[in-house]
Order: structure tokens, then sequence, then C-alpha cells
């Protein structure tokens, strides 16, 4: 059963919450405003708002599942968040190993910290690890960090997706997802740079996820999310990895 409305998963786990802004995608980050909201309606964990946050007590919530489930980790937070000590992640994984009929996708705008804990381990094959390509400033060179780690899915979140990333290498990258920027103070997203990213996908046989186009659509007009749509160059672009298959 499908209980979170982010497209390409199927859960979230959020053994820490919080976090700060690092990078020109995470101006207006969904998260820090779903926090504050959920602080203002007293929702047990929120207490400190958007303040970075472990929650050991979240820990047996997979282990609690039985029915083999897609969890995003940290929706709400970045699970290599400065703040964030190896010791505390080396018990998120160890949840991740005891779960093997999981399917757990990590995505991180810090790639440098994530290289740094993953670079002399073995990496479960239930565990996908990704990172977020919104420029090319800042998105791009986290690439290098992803691809040099030893995981089976290297994805890459290109959300929100703010300028044309130009020419990139996608060798060994097995899935890209892109979308456009969500809420009043989106930024657009124009068609050719999502097409410019799908069609490099095609070149290094790369899966394309399109997930959205947000607040703008495809005709620059700024209207509803769900008005907008998924459709790019009239067709759902809905291209993952299969689970079952990687953990085998």
């Amino acid at each position: 059963m499908k209980t979170t409305k982010i497209e390409w998963t199927e859960a979230t786990w959020n053994p820490t919450t919080g976090c700060n802004k690092v990078s020109a995608g995470c101006k207006n980050c969904y998260a820090e405003t779903m926090a504050f909201r959920l602080k203002a309606m007293g929702t047990k964990g929120y207490e400190d708002g958007f303040k970075f946050t472990i929650h050991p007590s979240r820990l047996i919530q997979p282990l609690n599942r039985k029915k083999p489930t897609k969890y995003f980790v940290n929706s709400m937070s970045d699970l290599f968040h400065e703040d964030c000590d190896f010791e505390y992640i080396d018990r998120i994984i160890n949840v991740i190993k005891k779960t093997p009929r999981h399917t757990y996708q990590i995505l991180t705008k810090r790639a440098h910290i994530m290289y740094e804990y993953f670079k002399d381990k073995e990496i479960p094959n239930n565990i996908w690890l990704g990172v977020t390509v919104e420029d090319k400033k800042s998105g791009i060179p986290r690439i290098e960090y992803l691809r040099k780690l030893n995981v089976k899915i290297k994805f890459l979140s290109v959300e929100p997706l703010l300028e044309d990333l130009g020419n990139v290498d996608f060798t060994n990258i097995q899935w890209v997802i892109v979308g456009g920027e969500s809420g009043h103070k989106a930024r657009p997203m124009k068609e050719e740079w999502a097409i410019n990213v799908r069609n490099q996908c095609e070149k290094y046989n790369s899966l394309f996820f399109f997930k959205q186009w947000g607040t703008w659509g495809a005709d620059n007009v700024k209207r509803s999310k769900k008005a907008n749509g998924r459709l790019l160059e009239g067709k759902i672009w809905n291209s993952s990895p299969e689970p079952i298959l990687v953990n085998q």
C-alpha cells in the first residue's frame, strides 16, 4: 500500500528530521514548510520545527512492516547532515540490513559526506543511493562522488531543475528523476531543459522518470501542480528500477 504522494516511492521513513540550506535547490524547501506546519499542528517529532533532530524511536518502523516496500529515507531531512554522527547512521544501516525485503532510496545534497561514510563499506543490495542535481554549480559535482561508490543503483533527483544542465556524463547512473518546483514561490522549468536530460538518459541507457511540472507548465504558465500534470512531449515517463531484481 502506497503511503506517500511522492511519485517515485511507496513510503517514507524519517529517522531524522530537519535540515539547513546548502544550495540553490534548497531555497523553497518543501520539507521546511511542512515541518513548520506540523509544528503548528502540535505533531510529535516537530516540536523544534526544522532543526536537525534524530528520532531513535523511529528506527523500528521498517522492522514492523512485513510487506516489501520502497522507502524514501529522510524525506524530511538529509541522512548525511553535518550534525548526524556516523554512529547513528550505522544504526540506520543495521535496520536496512535486517530488512532485505525492503528497498531504501537514500537521497542527499551532501554527496561528499555520503562518500566519506560509504567509501570503505560494503553497501547492502537493497540500498539505492542518489544525489540532487538542480544546477551546474552545486548539482553536477555531486555526481562524481556518487559514481565512485560501489552500489547497484545510483540515481539522480534533477528536481527542481533550475537551468539547462548542458552535456552531462550519466555513465553508470541507472536512474534519473526530473521535476519542476512547486509552491507559490516556485521557479519555472523550461521544457527544453527536461528534454535535454531525457535525451541524455537515452544516450547513456539511464532510466528516465518525469515526476512533475510543478507550478509552471510546459507553456510557461503558472497554475496548480495538478493542472500542469506530468506529460513531457505528450507522454508519461515512468521508468524505474525493479526492486526485486536488484535485491536478488
